[in-house]
């Protein structure tokens, strides 16, 4: 077994996070390709006799409720239909993975989240803790987006992003993305043929996210390489590999681990606790733009003052999540706000010994501490 793969082995990572995509559990015709997913599971099985912990994110649901109900496109006409798609096919879902894993002797348990759900600290910490447990247990969570009451303001809109921030919470060293692609490549493999794929991604750059293609192969999924590359920022932040393998083919996980086909996002070691949980955020609630002289403190480990700071945006309270712009407007950073926005904007570009006769208060150390900033 080559490094690359190896990072994905139980010997070398406690907990995995592995990613099923609609476009492989369900047929075109909405019926469950359940020889394939047996197959899936028997990898999983084996993972864990070997003593690695598993959680498993799979979509699927919307599929599945589609058919039962007869709705068109797949269920994705509109919200109304999204949501009651979700609603049926859940169960289906969650009723079909109870079975085959108990058929392996293992034990599932179902999670349904929504964005907000791991954006918000405290919930955060609230499915890091069952999710822990579970595990300990020995139990196989089972985790999908709460699509029936999930709108387009509150939910991830695709499981790839998904599966990297429950490797978040779950402390997991390594996610692997099953998907109707084999991985990154440079160009669009349909449509260009000296596309090649990338087999080991050790810096994700621009240059990197350019090579993306945001549609879904298959027309069922939700999700894309656009989708799948933020994974990879998300799962790198919190020290998690993370792999786009095919799963077009029998027992994918075990033919990984033998011939390592596919796109492996090495990751650096990660941020702990907070900072990961900040770095892996979707949403934040405003912006600070700031000059180049800030940026170099920033990247010297320094906490983020009101002098560096050219503008403000957005409508942020103390405590809330901002990024942090560079001069050419690239976020370079995330960070809890230490002021609310009107006071925030009052003191942008202003020395801390000039701030008091602004503010009428005594001004703070800095306007993001580096004890709660994050590099991105």
């Amino acid at each position: 077994m080559d490094a690359r793969v190896a990072r994905f082995a139980p010997d070398s990572c406690a907990r995995l996070v592995v990613k099923i995509g609609s476009s492989l559990l369900v047929a075109r015709d909405g019926s469950v390709r359940r020889a394939w997913l047996a197959g899936v599971l028997d990898d999983l099985a084996a993972r864990r006799a070997a003593g690695q912990q598993v959680v498993i994110v799979s979509s699927g649901a919307i599929a599945l409720g589609a058919k039962r109900l007869g709705l068109a496109k797949g269920g994705r006409a509109s919200l109304e239909d999204a949501q009651a798609a979700a609603a049926t096919g859940q169960i289906i879902l969650s009723g079909l993975y109870a079975e085959l894993l108990a058929e392996r002797g293992l034990t599932a348990a179902q999670m349904l989240v929504t964005l907000d759900d791991l954006e918000d600290r405290r919930r955060f910490l609230n499915a890091a803790a069952t999710l822990d447990r579970l595990l300990s247990l020995g139990v196989v969570p089972v985790l999908n987006e709460n699509d029936s009451v999930a709108t387009a303001e509150i939910r991830f809109g695709d499981n790839d992003r998904l599966a990297a921030r429950v490797a978040q919470a779950a402390g997991a060293g390594g996610v692997v993305l099953l998907s109707d692609v084999d991985g990154l490549y440079t160009a669009n493999p349909q449509s260009d043929p000296d596309a090649r794929l990338i087999d080991t991604v050790e810096r994700h750059d621009a240059a990197i996210d350019a090579m993306a293609d945001a549609k879904s192969g298959s027309g069922l999924g939700s999700g894309g390489m656009v989708a799948k590359l933020q994974a990879a920022r998300i799962a790198a932040a919190a020290g998690a590999h993370l792999a786009i393998v095919s799963g077009k083919i029998d027992n994918p996980l075990a033919r990984f681990a033998v011939t390592g086909r596919g796109t492996v996002f090495v990751a650096p070691a990660g941020e702990a606790g907070r900072k990961a949980w900040l770095a892996g955020r979707l949403t934040v609630r405003g912006a600070l733009h700031i000059d180049a002289g800030a940026a170099r403190a920033l990247g010297q480990g320094k906490s983020l003052l009101a002098a560096g700071v050219t503008r403000t945006e957005g409508d942020f309270a103390r405590g809330d999540p901002v990024d942090i712009l560079g001069p050419d407007g690239r976020v370079l950073a995330r960070g809890l706000a230490g002021y609310d926005a009107p006071d925030a904007a009052r003191i942008a570009g202003v020395r801390n010994d000039a701030q008091a006769a602004i503010l009428g208060y005594a001004p703070r150390a800095a306007l993001v501490h580096r004890d709660h900033l994050v590099m991105l």
